[in-house]
């Protein structure tokens, strides 16, 4: 008879422990949860070795051992208490009725301008302090009615405008170097999702808003076609460029996110143009063979100003080329480039006072109603206090001149929206069709990231705003790392509609260069990794 000593025995429980009851060892497969995909988390839960219970556990876990303490990330500004009883349920249904979606039990964060039912929505702001909703907004019942669980509300530049800090959040920090920004207004989603604290989140793009935090943070991000999300439910920051858009660590998981949130919405006018594009399913886009016959522009208005950047663009280019496709070397229009970004500013600042004051309307009375009450109230909070909050000067400065802008009766206003944006919709259009492309890609950011003590900020020209004023997609996928160890992100812009070719190119570099990497300051917790069989 063979002897089992107490180590060997103990040793043999944790195997079993870990595979879960049924499970033998010569089968286990295993994935890190940081590297785990939707599609692996529903192998698992369809396998009996995960429940939506123990993967909501782990991830609250995350957030507990690393956004307050350890670290202290600062990206969660709410958690929600009924997480747990919500998996619960939801791992219930999934036995007796089967998944609703693939996103059945799948914990998911949002930046805290989604308007939520059971969770405050403040847009980071001590002027929205406990403000809750009477309804979830359309694209948060959209992913809730596909079985999706919010377990936090993230932090975000204030009304999405200015750095990573709000008066009511504090500042976020960058998981991959807590001394660097996650960038903004996203900021909280990005550092979350790259910290693991959830599967995927929901971020929301201005000027560039979801694709500066996925680049700095090392993680995947898609700015939809303007008109394919709905906004209605998300506070306003300059409705002719808003749009949300899914963060998460693969492209994988932006596809099925992207799926579950798409349809017009009567409230939203601007999605009746996605009628006919939109897609309900983007999995059957995820092609690792897309690049080959491609052609991709890569633009070099944007290259030239950090080598570090240069060198990954310049990789990622190489890997390309092997993948077989074709690289052409574009340029946009100089007086496109030198107007772009008065021509964002002319619509940006003079649409923020009235469609701040049309959301604030549906606020009970102790909330301000309109821009001039928020800079008044504003003026009175010049001191951190009780429980923590504190002044956010840089934003509320910012206040004063979005009052003082115009309106939207303007002539200013009305002629760069009705003239200059179409015409920059041509520009890009004609420099896509001129050369038979499938996509234009740049660097995400010229420059690589920037200390969260940096004041003034780079010269380097901000190509990401060119997919707002045209209404375009981009897409973003981590491209590599600078010297200092922060990520560098690539993105691929294209015309509208045209995600589907989008999320081909970008899951077939993504699969190809596999170049994202888990941050340094939230390593994997014990026993957190997937066993899917």
């Amino acid at each position: 008879m063979r002897t089992i000593t107490r180590g060997a025995a103990a040793r043999a429980l944790g195997a079993v422990l870990l595979l879960g009851v049924g499970a033998t060892a010569h089968a286990q497969r295993a994935v890190d949860l940081d590297a785990a995909t939707i599609t692996d988390i529903n192998t698992a839960l369809d396998a009996g070795t995960l429940t939506s219970v123990q993967l909501v556990t782990r991830y609250l876990a995350r957030i507990a051992t690393y956004d307050q303490r350890g670290p202290a990330i600062h990206a969660v500004i709410a958690r929600n208490p009924q997480a747990l009883e919500i998996a619960r349920a939801l791992d219930v249904e999934r036995k007796t009725k089967g998944r609703r979606s693939p996103l059945h039990g799948i914990p998911i964060v949002l930046k805290d301008n989604y308007d939520t039912r059971d969770l405050p929505t403040t847009g980071g702001s001590v002027l929205l302090e406990g403000y809750i909703p009477a309804r979830d907004a359309v694209l948060v019942q959209r992913l809730r009615d596909a079985g999706a669980i919010v377990i936090a509300k993230v932090n975000m530049s204030e009304f999405a405008s200015s750095g990573a800090y709000s008066s009511l959040g504090g500042q976020t920090r960058n998981p991959h170097d807590l001394a660097y920004s996650p960038s903004g207004s996203s900021g909280g989603t990005g550092a979350a999702i790259a910290a693991a604290f959830a599967q995927f989140g929901l971020g929301t793009d201005t000027g560039g808003s979801i694709r500066g935090p996925a680049t700095v943070n090392g993680i995947v991000a898609l700015k939809p076609t303007h008109g394919l999300l709905s906004r209605t439910g998300i506070i306003p920051l300059a409705l002719s460029f808003d749009t949300g858009g899914p963060m998460a660590r693969s492209v994988t998981d932006i596809a099925i996110a992207l799926g579950a949130m798409t349809g017009v919405d009567a409230a939203d006018t601007a999605t009746r143009r996605s009628e006919g594009h939109a897609e309900r399913d983007y999995t059957t886009y995820l092609q690792p063979d897309a690049l080959k016959g491609a052609r991709i522009g890569i633009a070099r208005d944007f290259t030239g100003f950090d080598t570090e950047v240069d060198w990954v663009v310049e990789s990622s280019l190489t890997a390309m080329r092997k993948a077989g496709a074709t690289i052409v070397e574009v340029r946009f229009p100089k007086w496109m480039l030198e107007a772009k970004d008065a021509w964002y500013t002319a619509v940006r600042f003079p649409e923020f006072p009235p469609q701040i004051a049309d959301y604030l309307r549906n606020t009970p009375a102790a909330y301000p109603k309109t821009l001039a009450d928020m800079i008044e109230r504003s003026r009175g909070l010049s001191s951190i206090s009780a429980n923590g909050t504190a002044p956010n000067a840089s934003r509320w400065a910012k206040f004063v001149n979005e009052l003082a802008s115009g309106t939207t009766d303007d002539f200013r206003y009305r002629s760069v929206r009705d003239h200059a944006l179409p015409m920059m919709r041509a520009v890009v259009n004609g420099v896509l069709s001129a050369n038979q492309l499938d996509a234009i890609v740049y660097p995400t950011q010229s420059v690589k990231p920037e200390r969260i003590d940096v004041t003034g900020g780079s010269t380097a020209p901000d190509p990401m705003n060119i997919a707002n004023l045209t209404g375009f997609p981009d897409l973003i996928v981590p491209a590599g790392f600078s010297d200092n160890r922060l990520p560098i992100g690539i993105s691929f812009l294209g015309t509208a509609w045209s995600e589907p070719r989008l999320i081909a190119l970008g899951y077939s570099f993504e699969q190809l260069t596999r170049a994202r990497r888990r941050p340094v300051t939230t390593p994997a917790l014990p026993g957190e990794a997937i066993v899917l069989r």
